[in-house]
């Protein structure tokens, strides 16, 4: 007999509320998700717990204070999901299909700082944080880089002058400049497949999944990076490492005297003007997890971004030195970058942990896994805040930025024409 073709999963048969997941009291147990026994990270549970992840797992809340939510005015237009545009795998497709292709779960659209475009899937409503993986990345740059702006932080100084429990491992050598923009030589395989990749135990350390069995390593964030070994020299390439992050958070954290999620309170969310709460996982001793663990609504990060594409300012006040919002937009040597080999991103750099693509419209973006973005194009006067599900996890999203990046650009074209 023939072999049976399965066809790929899609958005529409994978919505967590038509399969049931978590519904019920209790919900039945194949319907029931948990992060000890790893159902939590299955697609298609992903698709609830990613907008559930304090359900499952401790966190820091990030207040978002008392003063009123800052107004996002509405104009909402009914063209944008028929805009067109070819993939980079050279197929034609709509922005309508795109949110749908990329396991969309909330989608913000901004122009000129008006909502444009706004949806909600699965299990994701507009009031309810989402899990932005790596998009956590860009709020830890965004601190540093402002420390070092405020002559708090020396980005040339070694880590050891603000970690020396540091010394003795991989960052022994490397500067705070190199772990702000990942050019460290460290052994650190940021692979999501392979069950002895150091980004596996990062996560067992970190509380994001549980302990295999038998397992006798670290189980916090701080013990995991003092066993990380140097590989290759620092300077010489980008390598996207969340460890970089992470030793990033601990200098943040350290110079400021307060935790990371007082600190995104502080600095930009009550500043901002969110309208939720946001919150961060937190390993066994109450450590952020810098890297990954942010959750926030999607307004609230399209609020971000347009915080970012303003220059900083939004919400009638400086929030974000205007010099360090211009440094992010300049990216870094592109050269570095591309001994990375990310053939979907040609042209790209890496600097203060956002990633900047140096296209006709000046954009750059945060980034995470399952399609988590917020990406910024301040020459076509565009916000893009989205959260996703998707059933692949890729170091550097290849599979969704053949899709998305030509998709953004085209609807920055669309919006800037019309």
């Amino acid at each position: 007999m023939p072999d049976t073709v399965q066809a790929a999963p899609t958005a529409a048969a994978t919505d967590p509320a038509a399969l049931g997941v978590m519904q019920g009291f209790p919900p039945p147990p194949e319907r029931t998700v948990r992060l000890a026994d790893t159902t939590s990270w299955r697609f298609p549970n992903t698709r609830w717990s990613f907008s559930h992840q304090r359900e499952l797992a401790p966190s820091a809340a990030i207040r978002r204070g008392p003063s009123a939510p800052a107004g996002l005015p509405y104009a909402l237009r009914d063209d944008l999901d028929a805009v067109p545009f070819v993939t980079q795998d050279g197929q034609p497709m709509t922005w309508g299909q795109s949110v749908d292709v990329n396991f969309t779960d909330g989608l913000v659209v901004l122009h000129r700082g008006q909502v444009v475009y706004e949806t909600y899937r699965g299990a994701l409503q507009s009031h309810v944080p989402h899990l932005a993986m790596s998009v956590t990345k860009s709020f830890a740059g965004l601190l540093a880089a402002m420390q070092v702006h405020d002559g708090a932080l020396d980005p040339a100084a070694p880590v050891t002058a603000y970690v020396p429990e540091l010394a003795g491992t991989a960052f022994a050598d490397a500067t705070v400049r190199h772990v702000m923009d990942m050019t460290t030589g460290v052994r650190y395989r940021e692979d999501y497949v392979d069950p002895d990749a150091e980004v596996r135990f990062y996560g067992v350390a970190a509380g994001f999944s549980p302990a295999p069995k038998g397992y006798a390593g670290p189980t916090t964030i701080f013990d995991f990076l003092k066993t990380l070994k140097k590989e290759g020299e620092h300077g010489q390439a980008f390598a996207y490492k969340t460890c970089n992050t992470e030793v990033l958070g601990w200098i943040v954290q350290r110079v400021a005297g307060h935790a990371f999620a007082e600190l995104l309170s502080e600095r930009i969310w009550q500043k901002l003007g969110a309208e939720e709460d946001g919150y961060v996982m937190v390993d066994a001793v109450g450590f952020a997890l810098c890297g990954a663990g942010l959750n926030v609504a999607t307004r609230d990060l399209a609020r971000f971004g347009e915080m970012m594409r303003l220059g900083g300012a939004f919400n009638g006040q400086r929030i974000v030195p205007e010099a360090v919002v211009a440094d992010v937009a300049s990216g870094a040597r592109k050269e570095d970058f591309a001994k990375a080999g990310y053939v979907t991103l040609p042209g790209w750099s890496y600097r203060n942990q956002w990633w900047v693509s140096h296209n006709r419209f000046g954009a750059y973006s945060a980034r995470g896994i399952h399609g988590q973005v917020c990406y910024v194009a301040p020459g076509a006067e565009m916000v893009i805040a989205r959260f996703a599900s998707h059933p692949t996890a890729a170091n550097g999203n290849g599979p969704l930025d053949r899709v998305s990046l030509p998709a953004y650009e085209a609807l920055a074209e669309h919006l800037t024409r019309s």
